[in-house]
């Protein structure tokens, strides 16, 4: 709001100091950029009582920016619940969830993780077998991200 009153104080300045005589243009602000990743996987049923969990990697770029995380498809069956979670890869390869973005979910067409203000980093979306992949699963993910 700031800006624009400057904005709106120097514009209306010149005009008064006999410059152009062009209105001035509407002012834009350009889109941020939205980076869409798909990730595709499958997971195994337990082995020896160990879950299966798949995790892809992603880097944001912008701070300050949106992340949205969508199980888009899982199946079969096409109703099954896979957990889905944001995190940050560590030195070891592991993906260390974030507190608070942690869900089960069944697939769907909107965001399950909408998380906002990411800092610029690398970052991992983890998707697992939480008791219920009877037979393989597979799952598609979309990561959007500025």
């Amino acid at each position: 709001m700031r800006r624009l009153a400057l904005i709106l104080v120097v514009v209306v300045t010149a005009a008064a100091c006999g410059g152009s005589s062009s209105a001035p243009t509407a002012i834009t602000t350009p889109a941020a950029t939205i980076t869409t990743e798909t990730f595709t996987g499958t997971l195994n049923p337990p082995a020896n009582n160990v879950f299966d969990i798949k995790t892809h990697t992603f880097t944001v770029t912008t701070a300050g920016g949106n992340i949205n995380i969508t199980l888009l498809s899982a199946g079969p069956p096409a109703t099954i619940k896979l957990g889905l979670a944001l995190g940050n890869p560590s030195s070891t390869g592991v993906c260390a969830l974030i507190q608070g973005f942690v869900i089960e979910t069944a697939a769907g067409s909107t965001a399950q993780i909408p998380a906002s203000g990411a800092p610029a980093g690398a970052y991992c979306v983890a998707v697992g077998d939480t008791g219920n992949v009877l037979q393989p699963v597979t799952y598609t993910v979309t990561v959007a991200h500025q």
